[in-house]
């Protein structure tokens, strides 16, 4: 019996991978350069071994669990066998510390949390001790499960014990048995595809981050647009090192792949060389990934050896893309159909994403034109009005992506979502007359100085024109007489000699009004950025204001 092929849309989560098991069994699915590979059947009958593991351990149907953890393999695994029990998958930054995880439980009233042991210098099983979420203190919360420790050492991984209050992930197998296949197939079956099945926690850049409640029509259809716009078809290979808890690596990255039957090669931590390695090894069609990714991947001391010449599409988001770091991606990284989306969590994420056959300047300049069955229009922030082509202003998108709201927060879903169903965005953008949208910044990144309303991105790109500049950014400083003065943050590219701010600010004066012109420049190794990329420019600002008191003194 013949069964549909990919695309696949209009599915719950937990149907997309079973209708894959049927129509590609012996197809790839999952692939780690040093590790597993699954294809559909095998993640298929992983997932579902999982997901009849946690029914029987009482994972109930509604019921919020945390995943913290890395790309690991079983991050796949779970995404699907927590929506085939009919639970919500509430995905954890792999850079909060123990209070922050201590909020997300709490805000998410989560009875499962699910994690690996702890990255780099973070212990995570510290960090839960710490909070007592092994003790009960943290109310409802009535499991913890460990992942296993990723080593080429068999014996030390099974010698490792389990932290005392937390159980290991094998009980979760070994628990399966107590549940029928009719059992969770039942369970899948009682999930609609407009109920909740994703919850992300914003970046939380400032006041307390808000739970963004997602469905599957949400994110299965908006990552099957998504793979549209880069021709995903079952021969296509990514190598994914977005991180999975944001929607870049989830959504577009997990969905974007699957819902056309590509095959996913994560890589567990972002490592240049390793990223290089995958695609080599693998032979890569598609690599995702901020601006910062793309530049340490082309810095690389060995760039150079590694065989890139497989990949052809991909997808950089998080920030525009200089046009001269687009033009070296396009050309020395072998990515000639490289894409530029803009969205976030709340649209799941896509809103606007470029065609693969871009010029380079829409690429650089634009973040492309809307996505097919999506709404976007440009609008007076103060009053709603409708902006002319050209004229900027917030944009805001209605669609099938825009999420269901905010978990617990009705106040801060009206605050986003208006009574017609318009989601603002609070990004400020313009419209081309070509359809395109072009980024101007945040609203609130808006520098107002003595009344000039100054967006940082014309600034940013004249910084990094300059010969001698790897990155910028630009940000408001408090000043006495304007209100907000322009500063920025620059870092240098490697191996050369230091620059004097004096020729930075001359270079920006040949070509900026004079009330655009930095007038505080601070020079960096690395910027400050959340997990998933983007950039904290409050950081920036303060770091800045820091140095500038410590000089008036």
């Amino acid at each position: 019996m013949s069964h549909p092929a990919p695309p696949f849309r209009d599915l719950t989560v937990g149907d997309l991978l079973t209708r894959l098991a049927r129509a590609l069994p012996d197809r790839e699915a999952l692939v780690y350069a040093h590790g597993p590979r699954f294809t559909f059947a095998a993640l298929d009958r992983e997932a579902r071994t999982i997901a009849r593991g946690l029914m029987a351990l009482g994972v109930a149907r509604g019921e919020r669990v945390v995943l913290w953890a890395t790309n690991v393999p079983e991050w796949v695994v779970l995404q699907f066998a927590v929506a085939k029990a009919g639970a919500v998958l509430v995905t954890a930054n792999t850079a909060l510390r123990g209070r922050e995880v201590d909020y997300l439980l709490r805000q998410s009233e989560a009875a499962t949390l699910i994690t690996i042991r702890g990255v780099r210098d973070v212990d995570y099983v510290d960090a839960l001790t710490a909070i007592g979420a092994a003790t009960g203190s943290i109310p409802g919360l009535e499991r913890l499960i460990v992942l296993p420790r990723r080593t080429a050492d068999a014996a030390a991984a099974d010698a490792d014990p389990t932290p005392a209050g937390f159980m290991p992930y094998d009980a979760v197998r070994a628990a399966a048995a107590r549940v029928s296949d009719a059992e969770l197939d039942a369970r899948s079956a009682s999930v609609g595809v407009d109920e909740v099945i994703n919850m992300q926690y914003t970046s939380g850049t400032t006041g307390f981050p808000k739970g963004v409640m997602l469905s599957s029509r949400n994110i299965v259809n908006n990552g099957e647009a998504l793979g549209r716009v880069l021709g995903y078809t079952p021969d296509d290979r990514l190598c994914l090192c977005v991180p999975l808890f944001h929607c870049f690596g989830c959504v577009i990255g997990v969905l974007g792949a699957f819902t056309h039957g590509a095959c996913l090669c994560p890589v567990v931590a972002f490592d240049a060389r390793q990223v290089l390695d995958t695609i080599d090894r693998e032979r890569c069609t598609a690599l995702y990934g901020v601006p910062t990714m793309f530049i340490a991947e082309l810095e690389c001391a060995d760039f150079g050896s590694y065989d890139l010449t497989s990949l052809r599409t991909g997808m950089m988001a998080g920030a525009l893309c200089p046009e001269p770091l687009m033009r070296r991606v396009m050309t020395d990284m072998h990515l000639p159909e490289i894409t530029i989306a803009y969205g976030m969590t709340e649209s799941s994420p896509g809103i606007t994403m470029t065609p693969r056959d871009s010029s380079v300047a829409q690429r650089s300049q634009t973040v492309g034109p809307v996505l097919p069955e999506l709404e976007v229009k440009i609008v007076d922030p103060a009053t709603g009005e409708i902006r002319a082509p050209g004229e900027p202003g917030e944009l805001c998108c209605r669609g099938y992506n825009v999420m269901k709201g905010y978990y617990n927060n009705p106040e801060a879903t009206r605050a986003a979502i208006d009574p017609d169903g318009w989601l603002h965005t609070g990004d400020e953008a313009s419209q081309d007359a070509d359809g395109c949208f072009r980024i101007t910044g945040r609203i609130k990144d808006i520098i107002i100085r003595g009344g000039e309303n100054i967006a940082p991105k014309e600034i940013e790109d004249r910084l990094r024109g300059h010969a001698a500049v790897a990155d910028a950014y630009v940000y408001g400083v408090a000043d006495p007489f304007f209100g907000e003065a322009v500063a920025a943050a620059v870092r240098l590219k490697p191996d050369l000699p230091q620059l004097p701010a004096e020729e930075l600010i001359a270079w920006c004066a040949n070509d900026l009004a004079k009330f655009k012109i930095p007038r505080y420049l601070m020079f960096v190794d690395e910027f400050p950025m959340t997990a998933s990329g983007k950039i904290q420019k409050y950081k920036l600002r303060e770091a800045h204001e820091g140095q500038l008191r410590a000089t008036q003194k």
